[in-house]
């Protein structure tokens, strides 16, 4: 149990010791542990009064009632900078480069220049009546199952994307619409890829390969370690439009460190041939050229904005192939889910 005593009238060493008065105005000390019964650890905390609101004995009792009720927290855990916790609760994340970077960006954008230098005990909730989040474990409402149908273009549509889009850019509508491969995937197709009637995926365009620093431009697919791949079958068609492609463009050998950190080398299809230029295209600068075939193509709606994003062409390759009576886990497993479902494709 927590004790309330003055140092003034029961420590030899207290400055004002003995003090004899009844109310003698000095200060009030609670002596109490942590939880773990007898071996934890012993804290005190000194009042200026012992009754009534910021008192000893307020605080004495409510010490105690947390430890009770499970909800004690360790004084010294709220000293930490946000700053500080917010960078270590990072590190300690696992989670897709993607994400990384989205919740980098927020830390250092948003919570930093605002909370940044401000200890957690100092930002806790207004009001200070609760020690845990009441909608920690609600869930999100689930959304749509399906894919709205005027995201899905149609083969027409596909032929003019393909006609209006840069020549070095072409063989990737194709890759999308053709074999379901993510814009990241397209872009770091590589000689190795094809391999007879299949194409078999393996690395991604990392989100920092336009970086001149950035030294792991290829990296593993979403929900896949290093060494980790998928195959799609590769339509005949396809096939030929990746021979037409090298007859134009030939490979560019591309050196790079892999997650592991090993030193690989693969021979590119759409690293930049500017002179100068070593970065790799990413989904953003991929993205402004998309934008543009689909405006060139009519392919925009009443606001003459793009109808389409390169995430629909994926969806028009799955769409296809279920339409074809392609087993949905087949479907699924050749888009490169873990699991499989309409909605994620």
């Amino acid at each position: 149990m927590a004790t309330v005593f003055q140092r003034c009238k029961s420590d030899p060493k207290a400055a004002a010791y003995p003090c004899v008065k009844p109310r003698c105005g000095h200060s009030w000390t609670v002596r109490y542990r942590e939880p773990g019964g007898r071996t934890a650890r012993q804290r005190e905390k000194t009042f200026a009064k012992k009754t009534g609101p910021g008192g000893a004995d307020v605080f004495a009792a409510r010490v105690e009632t947390d430890k009770d009720d499970g909800l004690y927290v360790d004084p010294n855990a709220g000293k930490i900078t946000v700053g500080a916790y917010a960078e270590d609760w990072l590190a300690r994340r696992i989670i897709g480069e993607s994400t990384y970077v989205n919740y980098k960006g927020f830390i250092d954008n948003h919570l930093i220049p605002m909370l940044g230098h401000r200890p957690i005990a100092g930002v806790a909730k207004r009001e200070k009546r609760i020690r845990e989040d009441p909608a920690r474990d609600v869930k999100n409402a689930a959304g749509s199952q399906a894919v709205d149908e005027d995201e899905i273009p149609t083969l027409p549509e596909v032929r003019r994307l393909h006609e209006c889009m840069p020549q070095r850019y072409k063989l990737t509508v194709w890759l999308q619409a053709g074999a379901g491969l993510r814009v990241s995937e397209a872009l770091a197709f590589h000689v190795g890829c094809l391999r007879r009637d299949v194409i078999r995926v393996r690395w991604q365009v990392s989100r920092r390969a336009y970086r001149e620093d950035c030294k792991a431009r290829l990296i593993p697919l979403k929900h896949r370690e290093e060494g980790e791949y998928r195959e799609v079958p590769a339509a005949p068609f396809l096939c030929a439009e990746i021979d037409a492609h090298v007859q134009v463009w030939a490979p560019i050998p591309l050196t790079f460190q892999n997650a592991v950190g090993k030193i690989r080398q693969v021979e590119v299809f759409f690293a930049p041939r500017e002179p100068g230029r070593e970065v790799m295209p990413t989904a953003n600068t991929y993205g402004h050229y998309f934008k543009r075939a689909c405006v060139a193509a009519g392919l925009v709606d009443a606001e003459g904005r793009p109808r389409y994003h390169p995430h629909s062409l994926r969806h028009f390759f799955a769409s296809t192939a279920l339409a074809a009576g392609i087993p949905i886990h087949e479907v699924s497993r050749w888009l490169g889910h873990q699991g499989f479902g309409v909605k994620s494709v």
